[in-house]
């Protein structure tokens, strides 16, 4: 099997990267990525492997798309822009990626006769729903122009499945956290921002009070749902979205506490405001996907911030 695998050098796209190369199922993982905010070095582990191929280039360009899905059985849609602050800011940037280069690599796979995609949703689409745990089929509306995209792509993968007779699973990550998410930049995400912060004893910001909660899923887990939708014989399982996460809440002052813990450190934070866009509070019903793609997290937030606080000790120059 021959796999496309969009935002490749990204956090999550180069995790997903290293265990389709190391799958035996799989005779070659291209990856393509245009590194606005992907890493070369996120791939240096995998660049000269035989099974791999980088195609370097951006899905915003529709040409780019059909030259990359020559010769691919299935597609791993991992290329985004994230961050919702990011979309906030620069919305025309956010659709541009999300929903036309999304709608570029869905066309494009259909012409090139491709069997499946997999992509990345986000459970951002569940929007302004308090409903806790969150299932599938019951969301809200969107907060922010980031879960617009991911969204608007859900509803062009289920037109697509039913007009081009296509299949599609779509998984809703819930903050993803492990090895290879960059600490740096305006818009790195709350993990990698507070091991810095423990590392370099520089005391972090917390958006609110602490109070916030999310389902903090370590990356190998939603590795697992990916590759587990994509090999599914499950006649049930295509053409349907799936939360992916571990199924636990976790506050922000208990995160902080968390690493604190794993870096015998004794920082103390400092509170700022509340984040435009944000929601209180976010747990995943996993349920579905236990059922349909026998997805079964195996790593815990705890045990899953050990393995990432000893990477970024071990890597704390990596992304200079």
């Amino acid at each position: 099997m021959r796999i496309l695998l969009t935002g490749g050098a990204g956090f999550i796209g180069s995790n997903l990267a290293k265990a389709l190369i190391a799958d035996n199922r799989i005779s070659l993982v291209r990856v393509i990525d245009n590194f606005s905010t992907g890493y070369r070095q996120n791939l240096s582990d995998i660049v000269h492997h035989q099974k791999f191929e980088l195609f370097e280039g951006d899905i915003t360009d529709f040409a780019t798309c059909q030259q990359a899905m020559q010769g691919i059985d299935f597609v791993s849609h991992q290329a985004a822009l994230g961050s919702v602050p990011r979309s906030i800011n620069d919305p025309i940037a956010t659709n541009n990626a999300n929903i036309n280069g999304s709608l570029n690599i869905f066309t494009a796979a259909k012409e090139a006769g491709v069997k499946r995609v997999v992509y990345a949703a986000s459970s951002s689409t569940y929007g302004d729903s308090t409903t806790l745990p969150k299932v599938e089929d019951v969301i809200g509306k969107p907060l922010s122009p980031y879960a617009v995209t991911k969204y608007v792509m859900e509803l062009y993968a289920d037109v697509f499945a039913k007009t081009y007779q296509m299949e599609f699973i779509g998984l809703r990550y819930f903050n993803v956290f492990g090895p290879h998410q960059s600490p740096k930049g305006a818009y790195a995400a709350v993990i990698p921002l507070f091991m810095d912060a423990v590392i370099t004893n520089q005391a972090p910001t917390i958006n609110g009070d602490g109070s916030y909660s999310r389902d903090f899923t370590f990356v190998e887990n939603v590795v697992q749902a990916n590759i587990k939708a994509l090999f599914t014989e499950n006649r049930e399982a295509v053409n349907q979205v799936y939360n992916t996460a571990f199924g636990e809440s976790t506050t922000l002052l208990q995160l902080f506490d968390y690493i604190k813990d794993i870096a015998h450190s004794s920082l103390q934070p400092i509170f700022g405001d509340f984040r435009v866009g944000d929601i209180p509070h976010s747990l995943a019903n996993i349920d579905k996907a236990k059922k349909l793609l026998d997805y079964h997290p195996l790593i815990s937030v705890k045990e899953g911030l050990r393995i990432a606080f000893e990477w970024y000790e071990k890597h704390h120059t990596f992304y200079q």
